[in-house]
C-alpha cells in the first residue's frame, strides 16, 4: 500500500513534477542574482526617513521607494517628462544601476504558477505539489524500512546503484522538497479561496491635509520605521499624505507634521500568509532561495531513478504459464520480496513443479487464503531492512492468525538474504516459527539462500523434490547484468605451485579524461569494500569479489584464491597481462569504516585481506588503524607483505599481527586477537569500530574471541554490529 501510494502518483504526475520542478529552481536563482553585489543595511543602521532623504538629494521627482524582498531598493522618478526606476544604493541614495524587471524570470514565473493556462494551470500546479506533498510523506517510512529502521535513517544509504542513489538524493533533499511542497499547496488554496486571506481593510483616508510639506528626511513617524520594514513608500501629490507599507502594516503619514494619521496593522491571517509566501518564493532569504533550488534540481533525477526502479521491478516480474486458481490448485507458491528478484526463482519453481505435474498457483504471500485442494504451501522470502516483511509480504503474519490450520497442508520456508547482513533471513524465519506455533505441518525445515545463489536454489530443489516423492530439478538462470569489459593491467602470484595458489590481479581503468564518458556508458565509481561481479565465459552467474581499490586510484584490483573446482577463479588465474573481461560493480556501503577518528580493527584471513589493505591504501589521515590478519604459509602465502610493511612505516597501518596455520608453530588469527585482550577492550572503550572479512567459520570463531573479550565491558559482538560499530563482508 505504501509503495503504490509513492508510485502511481508519482508515474502520473511525472511531466508536471519536472515542469515545476526545473522552473522552481529557475526563480530561485532570481532572488541569489538579485541580491549579488547590492548593499543591504542591518536592522537599526538607517530609517526610512534617512533612506527618503539622501535618495531626495539625487532625484528631484520621487513618485515611490521600494524595498524588493531581496533588499534591493527601488526609486520611481520622474525626469524631463520621462518616467524612469534605478536602482539606488540605501547608504548614499546615489543610483546604481537602470532597473528594469526580467522578462525571462516574468515568463518562467507564469509558467511555474499555472502552466501559461490561468485558472486551469493553476489548479493543474496545485495538484502538482499535492503530489509532492504525498511523495515526502510516503517517502520517508519507505527510505526508513529500506535502511533497517528509523534510527538507522541517517546512516549512510542502502541498497545498489539507482536505489542508492534515489534514496540519497531523496534524503538531503526531503526538507526543502516538502517545504516547497507545503507552501505551494497553502498558496493554491488560498488562490481558490479555500483559505481566508484575511482583512484587506485600508488604512482610513485622513480628512484635512495642509499644503505645506517638511523635508522627508525629519518626518518622525517615517523616522520610526527601519528600512528593513519598508516595502513602499510613495511621495505625495499636494494637498495628500506620504503613504506607506511595511511588513507590520499600511498607513497615510502627514507631509507636514510628520504624523501618522491613520494606521491599519495586517491582521493574523495576512501575516501567515505573507510568511507562506515569502517561504514559497524565498525572495527575501536567498541562501533559502540556493537550498529551494537546489533540492529542486533533484527532482528530475529523482523522478528518472524512480521511474527506473519502478520499470526495474515490472521487468523482474515474470509471467507465469499456467498459473491456477487457488481453489484448484494442489501445490501453492507464495513470494515475499521487495525488489521482485525473489519472483525470478518462483517463476522456475512454479515450472518445474507444473512440469512435473502439479496444479500450481502462485501469489505474493499478502494473498494467503483458505486452499481447499492444496498439498503443499511453498513459501519463497526475502527479508526487507533491519529484519522486517518486504513488501508482497507486509500483511502475511496478520492473516495467517485469521486463517484456521489447513489439515493436509504441508509447508516449506525458503529464505533468501545476504548473510553480510546481522538481520540474515530473520523473516523468513519469523514465518517458519508463526507456521508451527498455529500448528501448520512442515513439509522441509527451514532453508536459507545466502545472495541468491542458484546452486543453493537447485539443492534446496533436490530436498524438495525427495520430499515430494518425485525428482525435482530447478535450474534457474538468473537475468544478466550489464557489463563492461577490464584489460588486465598486472598480476602479482603467491603460493605457485600450492595446491591453492592466490594471485593479486589488476584491471586497468580509463584514463582521467575519459572518466566521464565512462561512467555515462554505464561503469560507475567504486570504494574499497564494494563487489566486482565477474563473469567466467559460458556463465550466467557472476562471481562477486571484494575491491581492494578505488576508483580514485585508476585500477581494479581483487585478491583471488583458486578452488579445485571453482569456474571463475580457474578463469581469472589463467589470465595473463592484456586479457580482458566482462565485470560489473556492484555497491556494497555497509562493509567500509565509518567516519570519523575512531579506531578501525581490521580483521581477515586468507584473500579477505582485499578489502582490509584497500582500507589502509586509503588511511590517509593516519587514524588508529590495527590488522589481524590470517595465513597458511608464512614463506609463500604472506599476502600484501611489502604493502603492508610500507603502510606501517608511513603509519597509516598502527599495529599487525599475522598468524599462519601453516607454520612451525601453527596459530590462528582468534589466537592474536585473544593475546591482545587488554589493547582491545581500550579500543572498543575509545569507540573502535571493527570489520571482518573472511571465511564464515573464521567469522564466527572471532565473534566468539571478542564476545568473551568484551563481557567485562558489558558488550558483545551484536551490540557492536547493531552500533554500526561491527560490519562482516563473510563467505
Amino acid at each position: 500500500m505504501l509503495r503504490t501510494l509513492h508510485s502511481l502518483p508519482a508515474l502520473v504526475a511525472a511531466l508536471f513534477i519536472l515542469l515545476l520542478s526545473v522552473t522552481g529552481a529557475l526563480l530561485s536563482a532570481e532572488p541569489v542574482l538579485e541580491r549579488a553585489g547590492i548593499e543591504t543595511p542591518a536592522a537599526g543602521q538607517i530609517n526610512v526617513a534617512e533612506l527618503a532623504g539622501r535618495i531626495s538629494r539625487h532625484y528631484a521627482q520621487i513618485e515611490q521607494i521600494d524595498r524588493r524582498p531581496s533588499g534591493a531598493i527601488v526609486v520611481y522618478y520622474q525626469q524631463q517628462g520621462q518616467s524612469g526606476a534605478d536602482l539606488v544604493s540605501p547608504v548614499t541614495g546615489a543610483a546604481m544601476a537602470p532597473y528594469q524587471p526580467s522578462a525571462f524570470f516574468r515568463g518562467v514565473r507564469e509558467l511555474h504558477r499555472s502552466l501559461l493556462l490561468d485558472t486551469p494551470g493553476r489548479a493543474v500546479a496545485g495538484i502538482t505539489a499535492l503530489v509532492m506533498l504525498i511523495l515526502c510523506v510516503s517517502g520517508v517510512p519507505m527510505l526508513a524500512r529500506q535502511q533497517g529502521g528509523w534510527r538507522k535513517l541517517l546512516t549512510p544509504a542502502a541498497g545498489n546503484g539507482q536505489r542508492r542513489l534515489h534514496a540519497w538524493l531523496g534524503r538531503a533533499a526531503l526538507p526543502g522538497l516538502m517545504l516547497s511542497a507545503i507552501t505551494g499547496l497553502y498558496m493554491s488554496a488560498l488562490t481558490f479561496g479555500l483559505l481566508p486571506e484575511g482583512s484587506a481593510a485600508e488604512p482610513a483616508w485622513p480628512d484635512v491635509i495642509q499644503q505645506e510639506s517638511t523635508a522627508v528626511a525629519s518626518l518622525p513617524a517615517l523616522q520610526a520605521i527601519d528600512v528593513t520594514e519598508l516595502k513602499e513608500l510613495v511621495f505625495p501629490y499636494p494637498g495628500e499624505p506620504y503613504s506607506v507599507q511595511t511588513t507590520e502594516g499600511a498607513g497615510y503619514v502627514d507631509p507636514r507634521s510628520g504624523i501618522m494619521l491613520s494606521w491599519q496593522p495586517h491582521d493574523r491571517q495576512q501575516s501567515i500568509n505573507g510568511l507562506i509566501n515569502g517561504l514559497h518564493t524565498s525572495e527575501a532569504w536567498w541562501w533559502l532561495a540556493l537550498l529551494l533550488g537546489l533540492s529542486a534540481l533533484t527532482a528530475p533525477v529523482l523522478a528518472v531513478t524512480g521511474i527506473r526502479i519502478w520499470w526495474q521491478r515490472r521487468r523482474a516480474m515474470p509471467r507465469l504459464a499456467g498459473n491456477h486458481k487457488a481453489g484448484s490448485a494442489d501445490t501453492v507458491i507464495l513470494v515475499g520480496s521487495e525488489t521482485n528478484s525473489t519472483w525470478g526463482f518462483a517463476a522456475t519453481l512454479h515450472q518445474a513443479l507444473t512440469d512435473a505435474g502439479h496444479q500450481v498457483h502462485t501469489a505474493p504471500m499478502n494473498h494467503l487464503r483458505d486452499y481447499p485442494r492444496a498439498r503443499q504451501l511453498l513459501i519463497l522470502t526475502a527479508t526487507y531492512g533491519d529484519g522486517t516483511a518486504p513488501a508482497s509480504a507486509s500483511r502475511f503474519l496478520e492473516r495467517l492468525h485469521t486463517l484456521p490450520v489447513a489439515s493436509g497442508l504441508r509447508f516449506a520456508v525458503l529464505g533468501f538474504g545476504d548473510s553480510q547482513f546481522p538481520q540474515f533471513c530473520r523473516f523468513a524465519q519469523d514465518v517458519n516459527t508463526a507456521l508451527l506455533n498455529a500448528g501448520w505441518c512442515p513439509l522441509l525445515g527451514l532453508s536459507t539462500i545466502d545472495r541468491q545463489s542458484p546452486q543453493a536454489f537447485s539443492r534446496w530443489g533436490q530436498q524438495l523434490g525427495q520430499a515430494l516423492g518425485s525428482p525435482l530439478t530447478l535450474n534457474h538462470v538468473p537475468r544478466r547484468r550489464s557489463t563492461m569489459a577490464l584489460q588486465l593491467a598486472e598480476r602479482t602470484d603467491y603460493g605457485t605451485g600450492t595446491e591453492a595458489p592466490v594471485s593479486v590481479l589488476r584491471f586497468t581503468l580509463p584514463r582521467r579524461r575519459w572518466r566521464r564518458v565512462f561512467a555515462r556508458a554505464g561503469w560507475p565509481s567504486f570504494e574499497a569494500g564494494d563487489l566486482v561481479g565477474i563473469y567466467a565465459p559460458g556463465s550466467t552467474v557472476p562471481r562477486l569479489y571484494s575491491l581492494a581499490s578505488a576508483s580514485a586510484d585508476g585500477q581494479l584490483e581483487i585478491c583471488v584464491r583458486r578452488h579445485e573446482r571453482g569456474v571463475c577463479s580457474a578463469f581469472l588465474h589463467g589470465l595473463q597481462p592484456g586479457d580482458v573481461i566482462d565485470a560489473f560493480i556492484q555497491p556494497h556501503p555497509a562493509f567500509r569504516p565509518g567516519a570519523g577518528r575512531t579506531p578501525v580493527v581490521l580483521i581477515g584471513t586468507g584473500t579477505g585481506i582485499g578489502p582490509l589493505a584497500g582500507f589502509i591504501r586509503h588511511n590517509k589521515q593516519k587514524r588508529a588503524m590495527y590488522l589481524y590478519w590470517g595465513g597458511r604459509d608464512p614463506e609463500s602465502g604472506f599476502l600484501y607483505q611489502t604493502e603492508l610493511t610500507h603502510y606501517l612505516a608511513d603509519h597509516r597501518l598502527t599495529g599487525l599481527a599475522t598468524a599462519f596455520s601453516r607454520a612451525g608453530e601453527p596459530s590462528h588469527v582468534q589466537d592474536h586477537i585473544q593475546a591482545d585482550s587488554e589493547q582491545l577492550r581500550t579500543l572498543v572503550r575509545a569507540g573502535a569500530q571493527f570489520l571482518v572479512c573472511g571465511g564464515r567459520g573464521m567469522a564466527n570463531s572471532v565473534a566468539e574471541t571478542l564476545n568473551r573479550i568484551m563481557a567485562p565491558l558489558g558488550l558483545d559482538v551484536q551490540t557492536l554490529k547493531a552500533e554500526g560499530r561491527y560490519r562482516e563482508d563473510v563467505y
